[in-house]
């Protein structure tokens, strides 16, 4: 059998960096990897003679993936206005998320930074996701987004105030682990005395369920209506387990129903939890699978 030559074999070894950095831009795991087998499917319709033109495959791959990702968050965003219910970021196991992926100043893409971006217009989010977390240089994100260098600078500069905003008030990953704990603990008791201190007066809870499982259509807002909300649906299913794991580098929770997951719950935390986010969605849990 014929070795796979260079080209090839530094093509494919791209396929991981690929698909974190479409999952950044896209949300969700099977989008990204509808965006990347987008990309290999352009690089293998090449001939043999314009592959060996291109000096980086991984470049091209990246440069063709990410413009696959900007053609569809227009797309994305129309589909998402129909959702049922809340739309929320699928959460990955820390396991497929790469400790490199990393945001300005040397944070963390958490939870909280994935919903900030799906408020970024699709061009700030796609030069943000590029420069800020995986360090293309203007010039290169410009090939992507179709705009001059010094126009990329503008919208990585307004995505990153947005983003900066949330990092200044996020909790530091030692406690925000100490608050989803105490949380977990609260919720073992279905004491809402022991809860609330830990809920923000204004928390809000978000439940994506998208139409094919149970969920809350609209927000939950207020600490005492979000803690009688989640202490009223462990009592109606008490066979559920929850525990502690590790979620886009944060503390997150995962709820089993046997063996099966649920649902994974993440968490906004500043001095409390201010935000929470549910995904039972079945088709954003595969990864848990």
């Amino acid at each position: 059998m014929t070795e796979p030559g260079p080209s090839l074999t530094e093509a494919l070894d791209e396929r991981d960096q690929l698909l974190r950095t479409a999952f950044r831009l896209m949300g969700t795991l099977s989008d990204a990897e509808d965006a990347v087998q987008e990309g290999y499917a352009r690089w293998f319709r090449l001939t043999d003679s314009e592959q060996s033109q291109i000096r980086s495959p991984g470049a091209w791959l990246t440069t063709v993936v990410s413009r696959i990702c900007l053609d569809q968050l227009g797309s994305a965003r129309a589909r998402r206005e129909q959702y049922v219910g809340p739309w929320l970021p699928e959460p990955l196991p820390d396991a497929l998320t790469d400790p490199a992926d990393r945001v300005t100043l040397d944070d963390e893409v958490t939870s909280a930074v994935m919903v900030v971006l799906e408020s970024l217009t699709p061009a700030e989010r796609v030069t943000f996701v590029l420069h800020d977390v995986f360090a293309l240089t203007f010039d290169e994100v410009a090939a992507v987004v179709g705009r001059t260098p010094q126009a990329c600078r503008k919208l990585a500069s307004a995505a990153r105030a947005d983003i900066r905003e949330r990092r200044i008030r996020e909790a530091k990953p030692a406690d925000h682990d100490r608050v989803v704990r105490g949380f977990l603990d609260a919720c073992a008791t279905g004491d809402i005395d022991q809860l609330l201190p830990l809920l923000d007066p204004n928390v809000t809870l978000r439940s994506d369920g998208g139409g094919v499982v149970r969920a809350a259509r609209h927000p939950v807002h207020g600490a005492d209506r979000v803690a009688r909300f989640l202490l009223g649906l462990l009592s109606k299913e008490p066979s559920l387990t929850a525990e502690p794991a590790t979620i886009e580098c944060r503390t997150g929770v995962v709820i089993r129903r046997g063996t099966d997951v649920a649902a994974v719950v993440t968490f906004g935390v500043r001095a409390a939890i201010d935000e929470v986010w549910i995904v039972v969605n079945p088709y954003k849990l595969t990864a848990w699978r």
